[in-house]
């Protein structure tokens, strides 16, 4: 057992998330989707040519 103190984390586990944080990382997320998402981007996973089966 590492011993730590429980308390802290309860405390901040009871405290309500701010709608703006949430907000926040919604947008962050759909933004992150849209960019991953899109075939024109510099880091869109491109697909792999296969070798054809018997080759």
């Amino acid at each position: 057992m590492l011993k730590l103190a429980r308390q802290p984390y309860f405390r901040w586990l009871d405290q309500p998330m701010p709608d703006a944080t949430l907000e926040e990382a919604y947008r962050a997320k759909a933004l992150f989707d849209a960019h991953r998402d899109d075939p024109h981007s510099a880091t869109a996973s491109r697909p792999t040519k296969r070798a054809a089966p018997g080759r």
